[in-house]
């Protein structure tokens, strides 16, 4: 109300002002005008100010907040990002009242449209081993995998992951122009690649103990991709035909891509440009972005300080893991 009366002021004056708006039901006084201008902002004024400004720079910052995070996140962000030690205990209330008064709004999930999908009928499909029970004790013990469509400018391009349950980590990922076999078995090796480097194979590159869950999509019954299973020391699991419950940890990697990346970062014109944003993305989301399945750590640091709880099983870090 002080900003109308601010506007129009000049051309009416204050007193004549508040007697208008008394008469539509506004009662607004001249003095408490005057002295709302003159007085000196309360604290809370302040503080809000400053924290407005913190809030506004983590939901914009290209390493934290990406423009995605909402309310809950920007409260944890801020607390890692040490703002309690300048503006005193932060109620995620007051995150959510000035992120509301700034417009600031994560990210949401939008509708799938494409069916990516497609069962094969006549391959023999192994047995659903995690019955929704997306649980892990320790990294490397079930992974998920899944793969989606992304329209460019150029054409239809798809991109295939593989996530650490326990860890919520990206171990694998590939894009590509077309969805056949060597997709997911792309992505496949570039998990085993990652996990080797670490040093958490065997001495033949082998995960045994691993289980590695799907759908019914051809591509994850092919004979070319349980072969490589197979020679990994993995075990296949595929959920029921038609059931995106089934795999549905999967399905929500899927879907922060599809909004986190895609929607937030593109519209992109090529296959090269997706590639180049599905990496800046996958960073992102394993080393700055915090999951709420994992305490509100990220996919690193869970798998660092898992490491160095069991220290008596396993004498140092994982040789990337200790890079971080």
């Amino acid at each position: 109300m002080s900003a109308f009366i601010d506007t129009h002021k000049d051309a009416f004056g204050v007193e004549p002002i508040c007697a208008v708006l008394g008469e539509h039901g506004i009662t607004i006084a001249p003095s408490t005008y005057y002295a709302r201008k003159t007085r000196t902002p309360s604290a809370r004024t302040v503080r809000d100010a400053g924290l407005g400004e913190e809030i506004w720079r983590v939901f914009h910052d290209r390493e934290l907040g990406r423009g995605l995070a909402g309310a809950r996140k920007v409260w944890r962000l801020l607390g890692r990002e040490g703002a309690e030690e300048r503006f005193g205990p932060i109620a995620r209330c007051t995150v959510e009242r000035l992120m509301r008064d700034m417009g600031l709004q994560g990210m949401r999930r939008g509708p799938k449209r494409v069916r990516t999908t497609i069962v094969d009928d006549t391959a023999e499909r192994p047995s659903d081993l995690v019955g929704r029970d997306f649980t892990a004790p320790a990294p490397n013990r079930l992974w998920v995998v899944d793969f989606t469509y992304v329209p460019t400018w150029t054409g239809m391009a798809f991109t295939a992951f593989v996530t650490d349950v326990c860890s919520r980590r990206i171990v694998g990922w590939r894009t590509a122009s077309r969805m056949p076999t060597e997709l997911p078995l792309d992505a496949l090796e570039m998990a085993l690649w990652t996990r080797a480097r670490e040093g958490a194979t065997d001495d033949h590159g082998r995960l045994e103990g691993l289980v590695q869950h799907s759908d019914a999509g051809s591509q994850y019954v092919a004979f070319r991709y349980t072969e490589r299973l197979t020679a990994a020391g993995a075990v296949a699991s595929i959920g029921t035909v038609g059931d995106s419950y089934d795999n549905a940890l999967a399905e929500s990697v899927i879907g922060l891509y599809k909004n986190e990346c895609v929607k937030h970062d593109g519209p992109f014109r090529t296959v090269d440009d997706l590639e180049l944003g599905t990496l800046s993305w996958v960073h992102w989301f394993n080393h700055q972005r915090l999951h709420s399945s994992i305490g509100y750590v990220t996919p690193m640091e869970f798998e660092q300080e898992y490491y160095r709880q069991n220290t008596s099983r396993q004498q140092q870090l994982p040789g990337e893991l200790a890079l971080h």
